[in-house]
């Protein structure tokens, strides 16, 4: 796994062995930053069940003032830590080595909200729509901003009442599904 482009582009990220994570292959990461491009430069990034960091490091090397990363998982947050440092990005980067609700909380205690927020949780954990409905609740995702979540084409995903899908990229077992915020009449 590599970092695609931006300043930190051609770096190579250590990766977590096994079957815990799920890396994000590279053709859609690809896609997936062709896509959210030009809303990166100056944008406030949060990375939901990191894993390596591969996904906020992205957003951080082609620009993004700043990139949360959580992940409750040891082994991960060492990852994410030394790609930080390899990259050179830990200055614009902060690592909550908490579970993914915690996090949510303790960032609405702090008035944190953010621009883009993306989202790949372990398929079978039903983390989906609890999570989603805590950004909701907490105010975590800015009015303009959107929400990604990456998952299999096997598992659907149920839009909670307050977010609308804006765009929807299916590949053979994954799709990415981009959501915002309702507006508000």
């Amino acid at each position: 796994m590599r970092v695609i482009a931006g300043a930190a582009k051609g770096h190579n990220l250590q990766t977590i062995e096994g079957l815990a994570t799920r890396p994000t292959t590279d053709r859609i990461k690809e896609t997936l930053f062709n896509i959210i491009a030009f809303d990166l430069p100056e944008c406030s990034f949060l990375d939901l069940f990191a894993g390596s960091g591969g996904i906020g490091i992205e957003a951080l090397s082609r620009g993004a003032s700043e990139a949360v990363f959580v992940d409750a998982a040891a082994e991960c947050q060492q990852v994410i830590t030394a790609n930080l440092q390899h990259t050179k990005l830990q200055d614009r980067a902060r690592l909550m080595k908490t579970d993914v609700l915690s996090a949510l909380d303790k960032l609405a205690a702090e008035r944190k909200s953010f621009d883009i927020i993306f989202m790949d949780p372990p398929y079978e954990s039903g983390l989906y729509e609890p999570v989603l409905q805590k950004i909701i609740e907490k105010g975590i995702l800015k009015q303009e901003g959107y929400l990604i979540t990456e998952r299999s084409s096997q598992i659907p995903l149920e839009t909670p009442a307050g977010m609308e899908v804006l765009r929807e990229k299916a590949y053979k077992t994954t799709i990415l599904t981009f959501l915002g915020l309702e507006e508000t009449k």
